[in-house]
């Protein structure tokens, strides 16, 4: 709440602007009888945006009244500061999301870069911080609505923390010491007779379910053919998130553009199990890292690449592309599932990491993907992909390709099967490994040698050292 000043008369060529509040309200008293023209406020205005004025007024509306004209004359400006909050920039190909939902509701206080509300894009979940600490007055966009780059979501009156929350919160450290944990237990200074005394209000507190149970069982039972039919026959329906619908679009168009092909190879996975059980434990004591087989199968697909680079390639250009871009460098897209969908965060320059070091990259990426921290950078461009379905039981199957891209790798269960070694049948821990790829750029003789490529360094990874 602003308060009045009565000030001495001051001319208008040097107009005083005095600061009584620090947050939320400014008061600007101007003494004399005189009428507070326009032209005064102007020059107000003018002296306060100087950048010596002691007053700064992020403000949004100014309120002029005047009172106790009699007694001094004395006019007060009070000056209501207000933020906006917009909705941020997110990226050059994102212009608009979903507001999914508001973290903080109307009249809660919110410190300067809380997150206060979620917008939902077709690629990632953006959050809206607070610009500045204050309390939200007012919310200018419903859930579910379409928002925009630089739309207004929400108001907010700047200030301090209210006084009773400050209250609480230097109160709190002091009582928590007094504060006694209440037993599990029955009270052992109860009496016998205070426990039967609580029975009756025991049970005359009891559940609506428990209320229920005994109402249902002291009424006679209905003949089974008033019941309904067996089986459930409700049904629901939910709107696609922006991430699903934009998942769809990109799958259909891939099947409609690339001329898609599967070739499948097995792998016997026993070298690169023993390798990963001898030196796993070294490598998490070192660098922290658990070692995986991503990274074994990323640096094996970088050193196919040498010998087939269109694997790496892409088609450009209008009208499906008459254009090949050939690539020095292995960006690999690692296919993540979320609860919104499927994710494809970017390992860039995998060319030139060790096996830990990709795993490394690996590891922090799938921690952001599951927390909801992954940003357009993070996904955005990408040469190559693989995708893991094995972790979750799959067989076999057929990835679908990722445009822009040429291929894809699909990495399957690891199951043991009785396999011929040597002219002698072994127990063997093998994988299926699919490569769909797009047969307008690559060859069936090619899209063979890179996956047997991958094979033989799987089963002798110590070939990858000579690549």
């Amino acid at each position: 709440m602003a308060s009045r000043l009565s000030l001495a008369r001051f001319p208008e060529q040097r107009l005083k602007v005095l600061t009584r509040l620090t947050h939320g309200s400014y008061s600007i008293g101007i003494g004399s009888r005189r009428n507070l023209t326009s032209v005064t406020l102007r020059k107000c205005a003018r002296y306060v945006g100087e950048p010596s004025s002691p007053l700064k007024v992020p403000a949004l509306g100014i309120n002029l009244f005047r009172s106790n004209i009699g007694s001094g004359g004395c006019y007060q400006t009070r000056t209501y500061a207000d933020s906006v909050v917009k909705v941020p920039q997110m990226a050059e190909s994102i212009t608009e999301g979903t507001l999914k939902q508001f973290s903080k509701h109307v009249g809660d206080f919110v410190e300067r870069d809380e997150e206060i509300a979620t917008i939902e894009t077709d690629k990632i979940d953006v959050s809206v911080n607070a610009p500045n600490s204050g309390i939200i007055k007012e919310f200018l966009v419903n859930e579910e609505d379409t928002v925009t780059v630089g739309q207004d979501l929400a108001k907010i009156e700047l200030g301090e923390a209210p006084e009773t929350r400050k209250e609480e919160s230097a109160e709190k450290p002091k009582d928590s010491p007094a504060e006694k944990p209440v037993p599990s237990g029955p009270n052992p200074s109860t009496s016998p007779e205070a426990a039967k005394a609580s029975a009756p209000e025991k049970q005359a507190t009891s559940k609506p379910g428990d209320v229920k149970h005994s109402q249902t069982a002291s009424q006679p039972q209905v003949s089974n053919d008033a019941k309904p039919g067996p089986g459930n026959r409700e049904e629901r329906r939910v709107k696609m998130n922006r991430m699903r619908l934009r998942i769809a679009e990109r799958l259909k168009q891939s099947q409609n553009t690339a001329a898609s092909l599967t070739t499948f190879n097995e792998v016997d996975m026993s070298s690169l199990m023993d390798f990963r059980k001898l030196y796993k434990d070294d490598v998490l004591k070192k660098s922290g890292v658990k070692l995986g087989f991503m990274s074994a199968f990323s640096r094996a697909c970088v050193l196919a690449m040498k010998d087939v680079p269109a694997v790496n390639a892409s088609i450009e250009g209008p009208n499906g592309g008459d254009t090949i871009v050939y690539r020095d460098y292995v960006d690999i897209s690692v296919a993540v599932a979320t609860e919104k969908g499927l994710v494809t965060p970017v390992v860039r320059n995998a060319e030139s990491m060790d096996l830990v070091g990709i795993e490394k990259a690996i590891a922090d990426l799938g921690k952001k993907a599951r927390d909801n921290k992954l940003t357009i950078e993070d996904m955005a461009g990408g040469s190559f992909t693989i995708s893991n379905g094995g972790v979750f039981g799959s067989l076999m199957g057929t990835p679908i390709i990722n445009l822009p891209q040429t291929a894809v790798l699909g990495l399957h269960a690891i199951k043991e099967k009785p396999v011929a070694v040597n002219g002698k049948v072994e127990i063997r821990p093998m994988m299926y490994l699919a490569l769909t790829y797009d047969h307008r750029l690559l060859d069936g003789r090619e899209a063979v040698t890179f996956l047997v490529k991958v094979k033989e360094y799987i089963e002798d990874p110590r070939r990858m050292l000579l690549g």
